[in-house]
């Protein structure tokens, strides 16, 4: 069964999170990701749960994480200026492993740069919002579906590795407005995920003595589970400790829990690639003006397809790896100035073509035709 909706991104956003059990907002508004608040505070009353819209960015996220220390399912939604607020919080997030989902709806930067228009210039910082070792996992939806689909992942995810997770839609997807084709709502949620809780005997609980590649299993507050959170390094029941092996173990086992377990996470598209000459990768919105140029360009025989990630952190690097090997023509698009062209190079291991625009207006499918018709 499904659902046609029309509506824009931001908003589909909002109403995934709350078919998947969403029941916290904390934020603050910010162009172009308002409309995510906005949505959030007219559904979460109508299912008995709570929006709040703090005095500033820093506040909105610190009572979405208080919120999911006590068990909500939280989420935050702001721009890139709004995640710089945020880092030391998120930063928080990651070392005491209390699951959140953040939406990025990307604009033009740095500082405030262009508020109503459109860029893919927050990806690096996704990779690494805050200092430290940790590592991220950020989604890119390319559709209005996606918009709702990848929310829900979203989630998921952040339950079951119990960690903050980014949603990098960006002004176009977020403020597009069509017809989108859902999942019914019971069909969302026989998929959701619920963080694991401890049900033994309090004395026994350790919530951050997790194994290898593993995340913590903290038990909502007030269940009468005792342990401590800080930002500080910790040992099993969350009391601070500068014991080196800990340490040690805490960051590798931070690390492994997403890096050594990448094939729960990686998702990405192939679009007309089974038979093609020229690998052009685009993501986001983008890759909506690649698909339209690929049509176009085979329609004059030339055999161009599409690799889209969808998760970009951690990257689909054993892919990537395999396409450059496999490809003499490569063509890399951004909205920005060769963000996550770096991380493709890395992966690779080898040189390519790159189309960037950073004035936050989009590149068209007559760009790209142009580029892919000019390469050697």
């Amino acid at each position: 069964m499904s659902r046609v909706i029309v509506s824009n991104g931001n908003e589909l956003c909002a109403h995934a999170a709350i078919d998947c059990g969403c029941n916290f907002f904390g934020g603050y508004p910010i162009t172009p990701s308002s409309e995510v608040a906005h949505e959030m505070s007219v559904l979460l009353p109508r299912i008995g749960g709570k929006f709040i819209q703090m005095e500033d960015e820093i506040a909105g996220i610190s009572v979405a994480l208080g919120a999911s220390m006590s068990g909500a399912k939280a989420m935050t939604a702001t721009s890139g200026p709004g995640i710089s607020l945020k880092s030391e919080q998120i930063g928080l997030s990651f070392i005491a492993e209390v699951p959140i989902v953040i939406v990025n709806v990307m604009r033009g930067g740095p500082s405030t740069g262009l508020p109503t228009r459109v860029a893919q210039g927050d990806i690096n910082q996704a990779k690494a919002p805050s200092h430290g070792d940790f590592a991220s996992i950020a989604l890119c939806p390319g559709s209005l579906e996606e918009a709702y689909s990848e929310t829900v992942r979203a989630f998921n995810i952040a339950e079951k590795f119990m960690t903050p997770v980014f949603l990098l839609l960006d002004e176009t997807i977020g403020h597009m407005h069509g017809k989108a084709v859902l999942p019914d709502i019971e069909d969302v949620k026989k998929i959701v995920v619920n963080r694991k809780e401890f049900t033994g005997d309090p004395k026994d609980y350790k919530p951050y003595e997790a194994k290898e590649n593993e995340p913590a299993v903290l038990n909502p507050f007030f269940k009468g589970y005792r342990y401590h959170i800080t930002g500080l390094h910790h040992g099993a029941t969350g009391f601070p400790t500068e014991d080196g092996t800990i340490c040690q173990y805490n960051i590798e086992r931070l690390v492994g829990k997403v890096n050594n377990r990448k094939d729960e996470i990686v998702s990405y598209e192939e679009f007309m690639l089974d038979d093609a000459e020229v690998l052009l990768i685009a993501y986001g919105s983008l890759s909506r003006s690649a698909k339209e140029a690929i049509v176009k360009l085979r329609e004059e025989g030339i055999k161009v397809g599409l690799f889209r990630p969808i998760t970009l952190w951690p990257s689909p690097d054993k892919k990537l790896f395999e396409l450059g090997a496999k490809f003499k023509k490569i063509l890399v698009a951004e909205l920005n100035m060769g963000q996550y062209a770096d991380e493709i190079e890395r992966a690779m291991k080898r040189n390519f073509d790159t189309l960037q625009k950073a004035n936050g207006r989009p590149i068209t499918p007559s760009e790209i035709i142009a580029k892919i018709k000019g390469m050697k």
